[in-house]
């Protein structure tokens, strides 16, 4: 197990799922779909489950109050920051896509419908993790 999350490595894992397909073609049916906070991914079921472990252990390196059965869940807003209180991005939309990857694979969920997210502080929505989900997407 790695003792941070890559930033890169979030990138790479993210266009490795992607489904690619030729302009006027058709999304293959079994393509998973995830909502992020700004875009929506569609990834090839087959590529989530080879990842699935990398990310299960890049979730598990996030503070344990995004953690269902520890804290419940918490502000996408502190995602930038790792268990040990380290930056490990600047960016949100790499917040967004690790989130999105654990959603597709079921290890994430956004715990708020997107309509009650302005009530929330930044209008962020809150994410929880759970990591025993079983591998699949």
């Amino acid at each position: 197990m790695t003792d941070t999350i890559s930033s890169q490595r979030v990138h790479e894992i993210v266009g490795d799922c992607l489904v690619e397909t030729p302009e006027g073609e058709t999304l293959p049916i079994n393509t998973v779909f995830v909502e992020g906070i700004l875009h929506t991914y569609g990834f090839r079921p087959d590529k989530l489950i080879e990842h699935h472990h990398e990310v299960q252990e890049m979730l598990a390196l996030l503070p344990d109050q995004f953690r269902v059965e520890e804290g419940g869940g918490w502000s996408f807003l502190n995602a930038c920051y790792d268990r040990n209180d380290v930056q490990w991005t600047g960016e949100h939309w790499c917040m967004e896509m690790l989130f999105c990857l654990g959603i597709g694979m079921g290890l994430a969920h956004w715990l708020l419908p997107r309509d009650m997210w302005s009530a929330l502080p930044g209008g962020m929505p809150y994410v929880g993790i759970t990591l025993s989900a079983k591998q699949g997407g």
